[in-house]
C-alpha cells in the first residue's frame, strides 16, 4: 500500500494559523473559519477523470476530492480504470474509476478510502519508505477509530500486516488510549494483554513490566531503539499515534535485552489537512489536566507540515502527601524537498516533578507473620523527598526515494534524562504496636544521554520469477552517564535518631532533613554498533518465508572515583555477536494463516550486577520459540491470534545481597495467548487477551512466583445505534490468577478490577467522556511480597474535548 505524494486537501485555517505561529513564531493572515463538517466531505462533486492507469486515475481522485486512497502499489499493476466525469459522491466515483477490476471498498474513517483488489500470481506487498518512520500506509491509527492496525514494521523492520507478522503482536491504538484515558506508558501497559505492570512504589522509578516471565527492557521509539535508563515509563501517550508491543525475543530489530517483548513507541505525525483539539479533565484526588493538539500544513501548496502537542498535569493520588506535577511540549515538522526526497524534524520535552514519592510501598505483614492490612492512604515517604525528571529529545531524518521501488533513510536522534531523586527507602520488621522501622534516606542525580544514528536501504528483488522484499541498515548509538556522587549520595542513618519511624500508623512524613555528602564522581560509556539484513521471500503464493540476522559490536568502560580511595575502572566489550531470526507464514486462506518463528537474544548484566567475588557476570543470552495461527477479518478490521511459546535464558541473574547475584541457568518459559482485537461490527470496538504463563529453573522448579500464571485482559466500546449515536459505552474486566513470595507463601489471591467509560458527543466538536476505573473498589497490591504498593482505589475522570 501507498499514498500518493499529490494529495491536495482541503485546509482548515485556524489550525494551520495556531500551528505556524506556536512552531515557527510568526504570523499567517488568515481567515478564521470552523472545520469542515465530516458529513461536507461526501456531498457530491465535480469529477473529470479521463481513462489511464488505475494508479493514476486514483491520484486524481485524491486530487479533485480531497480525500487519500490507501492501495497496494503491487494490486494496481496492469490495471487501467474507464475514468469518471460528472457529479456524484466520492464513493460513487471511486466505484465508477476501479469498475471491472473486483475491487473491494472501505472507508476507515471521514478523509481515507481503502482500495483492496485480488493478488495475481507472483505478486508481492512493495515496501514502503516510511515504513521505519512509523508512518507506513495503513499503520497510523489516528482517525481511524479502530483498536487495530492495518500494517506494522515492529517485528521484522518490514512491513506487514499483523496477520503477516510472525510474531505475537498488540497494538495499543489511539482510539484505545483515547478511550481508556491512558496517559502514561505504565497506564498503557496495564491495559495491555501479556504484559504484567508492577507498580513497587508511587511517583518513584519502581514502575516494572513483564511479559513471558521475564522483565521486559527493549524500547524504542520510531523502530529505533531507547536505553531502559532514560526511564520510559514517564512517558506522556499525548505525543505517541499508538505503541507497538512485539512479545517474545526480538534480537533482530534490539539485539539487546531480555527475550520478553520489544515496546515500540511510535510518534504522532504532522497531518495533510488541518485540524486542532483542546483537551481538559479533572477526577478523583485533586487530579487536573490540559492540553492542546494542532496539526496541519504550513504552506499553501501543503509541501511543509507541523504539529505542536502541548499536556499539562498536576495530580495527587490515594496515599497522603503526594503530589505530582508534568509538563509535556512536543513538536514535529516534515519538508518536502522534492518528489522524491522528505526532510523530518521534531524534539520533545517533559518535566515530571513529584513530592513525596512513596518508592518502597508498605510492609505487608507484621512480624508475627500476620498480615498487616495497612490503610491505602498510608504513605511512608518523607516530606522532603522528590524525584524530578527534565526530559529532552531532538530527532531529524531523510527519505530518500531511489527509483526501482528502492528507498532510504537517515535518522539521527539525541536524547537527555535529567533527574534528582531523594527517596526515602522503609526498612525493618513491622510490630503489631507500629514501631520496628526506619527509613534509610538515598539520593540520586544525573544526565544519562544517548545518541542514535540509523540508516537503512529498502527495496524489492526478482528471483525464480519471484519478487521479494529485502531491508538492511546500521544503527550506531552511544549513551553515557556521568554522576555527581560516587555510591550514591552518603548519609549515616543510624547515627541520627530521626531515622526512626515511632509508629507507622500515625505517621506524617517529619523527619529530619538528610545532610548530603558528596562521596566522588561516577562515569560509565557504552556504545553499541550493530549491522542488520532481512529478507521476506514468496516460496508461493501462500508460503512466506523470513530470514534475517543482526551482528553486535558492545562496548561498556565504567569508572569510579571515590574521594580518599582509589579509581577504578572496569572495560568490557563483546564483538561479533549474531543474532539470527527466521520466521514463516503460510496462509490457509484469505482469513487463516498458521506461522512459527525462532530468534536469539543477547543482554550484557548491568554495571552493578557482580558475583560474590565481585566479578560481572556473562551476558545474559536467549532464543525465543514461537507458534500460532492468525486470522484477518472484516477487510482488516479484526485481527485474532492464538500463540504457543517457549523462551530458554541462561545467566538470569538472580540477587542475593547488596551487589551480589548469582547466574541462574536454563531457566525456562512457556506458555499460551489467545487475542482479539478490533472491529466486531459497525460502531463495535473490541479488544480480549488471555495469558498463560510458566517459568521454570533448571530444576524444573516453579520461579517468579510472584507474577501471575494466568491473567486476562478486556475493553470494548460501542457507539448506540440511532437515535442515540452520540452516546458510546465502554467497559473491560483486568483479572489475573493469585501470586507469592513462593509456592508454599500464598500472598495474594486472584483478583478482578472492573473498568466502565461513557462518552457524549455534546455538539459536532465537543465531547465529553468519563472513565471509572476500578468500579467495584477491589483491594489490591501491584506488588505482592514482603513490602508492597496498593493499587488504585475507585476513582473517577472526566475529560471534555474540543475539535476546531
Amino acid at each position: 500500500m501507498q499514498y500518493p505524494r499529490d494529495f491536495v486537501f482541503s485546509r482548515q485555517p485556524l489550525a494551520r494559523a495556531i500551528l505556524a505561529a506556536s512552531l515557527f513564531c510568526v504570523t499567517l493572515s488568515l481567515p478564521v473559519q470552523a472545520a469542515e463538517p465530516a458529513q461536507a466531505q461526501a456531498q457530491s462533486q465535480d469529477f473529470n477523470i479521463p481513462a489511464q492507469p488505475l494508479a493514476d486515475a486514483l491520484d486524481q481522485f485524491s486530487a479533485q476530492s480531497g480525500l487519500q486512497v490507501i492501495y497496494d502499489a503491487n494490486q494496481l499493476n496492469g490495471r487501467s480504470s474507464p475514468g469518471v466525469k460528472g457529479r456524484m459522491s466520492p464513493t460513487q466515483a471511486l466505484q465508477a474509476l476501479t469498475a471491472g477490476s473486483s475491487a473491494r471498498l472501505s472507508q476507515p474513517n471521514a478523509s481515507s478510502f481503502v482500495i483492496d483488489l485480488p493478488m495475481e500470481l507472483g505478486s508481492a506487498l512493495q515496501l514502503d519508505a516510511l515504513s521505519i518512520s512509523g508512518k507506513a500506509p495503513g499503520s497510523t491509527t489516528e482517525g481511524t477509530g479502530l483498536y487495530t492496525t492495518y500494517s506494522s514494521s515492529s517485528s521484522t523492520r518490514l512491513n506487514l500486516t499483523p496477520q503477516e507478522t510472525p510474531q505475537s503482536l498488540t497494538v495499543m491504538t489511539r482510539q484505545r488510549l483515547d478511550d481508556q484515558r491512558l496517559t502514561n506508558l505504565s497506564d498503557a501497559l496495564e491495559a495491555t494483554p501479556g504484559v504484567i505492570v508492577v507498580r513497587d512504589g508511587l511517583g518513584a522509578e519502581t514502575d516494572s513490566y513483564y511479559s513471558r516471565g521475564f522483565v521486559i527492557q527493549n524500547y524504542e521509539i520510531d523502530g529505533v531503539p531507547t536505553v531502559t535508563r532514560m526511564d520510559n515509563y514517564t512517558q506522556s501517550m499525548a505525543m505517541y499515534d499508538r505503541i507497538e508491543i512485539v512479545r517474545g525475543a526480538s534480537g533482530l530489530i534490539s539485539g539487546m535485552g531480555n527475550p520478553s517483548a520489544t515496546i515500540n513507541l511510535i510518534r504522532k505525525r504532522p497531518t495533510a489537512e488541518g485540524q486542532a483539539s483542546v483537551t481538559g479533565s479533572a477526577g478523583t484526588w485533586d487530579r487536573y489536566g490540559t492540553g492542546f493538539d494542532v496539526s496541519g500544513p504550513l504552506t499553501e501548496s501543503g509541501n511543509v507540515r507541523g504539529r505542536l502537542v502541548a499536556d499539562y498535569k498536576t495530580e495527587g493520588a490515594w496515599v497522603d502527601r503526594y503530589k505530582m506535577e508534568s509538563q509535556l511540549l512536543y513538536g514535529i515538522s516534515e519538508f518536502d524537498l522534492s518528489e522524491d526526497t522528505l526532510l523530518t524534524m521534531g524534539f520533545s520535552y517533559q518535566r515530571t516533578d513529584v513530592d513525596s514519592p512513596l518508592r518502597t510501598g508498605l510492609p505487608t505483614r507484621f512480624s508475627t507473620g500476620e498480615r498487616s492490612n495497612l490503610k491505602r492512604s498510608i504513605n511512608m515517604a518523607p516530606d522532603w523527598s522528590y524525584n524530578d525528571h527534565e526530559q529532552t529529545s531532538y530527532f531529524a531524518s531523510v527519505e530518500q526515494q531511489l527509483g526501482n521501488g528502492w528507498s532510504g533513510k537517515i535518522e539521527y536522534s539525541h536524547s537527555e534524562n535529567k533527574f534528582d531523586e531523594v527517596f526515602g527507602f522503609l526498612m525493618g520488621n513491622l510490630q503489631p504496636d507500629g514501631s520496628g522501622l526506619t527509613q534509610l534516606p538515598t539520593r540520586f542525580s544525573g544526565t544519562p544521554r544517548q545518541d542514535n544514528l540509523d540508516m537503512y536501504l529498502t527495496g524489492p528483488f526478482s528471483l525464480f520469477g519471484r519478487e521479494h522484499e529485502l531491508i538492511g541498515g546500521v544503527t550506531l548509538s552511544k549513551y553515557n552517564e556521568n554522576v555527581p556522587s560516587w555510591g550514591g549520595w552518603r548519609y549515616d542513618y543510624n547515627a541520627t535518631p530521626g531515622a526512626a519511624v515511632d509508629n507507622i500508623f500515625d505517621w506524617d512524613g517529619k523527619q529530619p532533613k538528610p545532610d548530603w555528602t558528596i562521596s566522588g564522581k561516577s562515569s560509565m560509556e557504552e556504545t553499541q554498533y550493530a549491522a542488520y539484513l532481512s529478507s521476506r521471500l514468496h516460496l508461493t503464493d501462500d508460503l512466506n518465508l523470513i530470514l534475517g540476522s543482526r551482528v553486535i559490536d558492545w562496548k561498556r568502560d565504567t569508572e569510579d572515583r571515590p574521594y580518599g580511595g582509589e579509581k577504578t575502572e572496569v572495560s568490557r566489550k563483546e564483538t561479533g555477536v549474531f543474532i539470527p531470526y527466521a520466521g514463516v507464514v503460510y496462509d490457509l486462506d484469505e482469513t487463516w494463516a498458521l506461522y512459527a518463528s525462532y530468534t536469539k537474544i543477547f543482554n550484557p548484566q548491568a554495571s552493578w550486577v557482580t558475583d560474590e567475588n565481585n566479578k560481572p557476570l556473562d551476558p545474559m543470552q536467549g532464543i525465543g520459540y514461537e507458534v500460532g495461527v492468525k486470522g484477518s477479518h472484516f477487510d482488516g478490521k479484526l485481527n485474532s491470534s492464538l500463540a504457543l511459546f517457549k523462551l530458554e535464558q541462561d545467566n538470569l541473574a538472580i540477587w542475593l545481597h547488596d551487589n551480589v547475584y548469582d547466574a541462574k541457568q536454563d531457566t525456562t518459559s512457556k506458555g499460551l495467548e489467545m487475542e482479539l482485537n478490533g472491529e466486531l461490527a459497525e460502531g463495535w470496538q473490541a479488544s480480549a487477551g488471555y495469558t498463560y504463563t510458566l517459568t521454570t529453573d533448571n530444576q524444573d522448579e516453579r520461579i517468579a512466583t510472584v507474577y501471575p500464571r494466568h491473567s486476562l485482559k478486556t475493553f470494548t466500546s460501542y457507539r448506540l445505534p440511532g437515535m442515540l449515536d452520540k452516546v458510546t459505552v465502554g467497559g473491560g474486566v483486568n483479572w489475573q490468577s493469585k501470586v507469592g513470595l513462593d509456592l508454599h507463601s500464598f500472598d495474594q489471591g486472584s483478583y478482578a478490577l472492573v473498568n466502565l467509560m461513557a462518552r457524549y458527543d455534546i455538539s459536532e466538536n465537543l465531547s465529553a467522556t468519563v472513565n471509572l476505573n476500578n468500579a467495584f473498589d477491589r483491594e489490591y497490591y501491584s506488588m505482592a511480597s514482603s513490602y508492597g504498593n496498593y493499587g488504585a482505589p475507585r476513582n473517577l475522570m472526566t475529560t471534555f474535548k474540543y475539535d476546531f
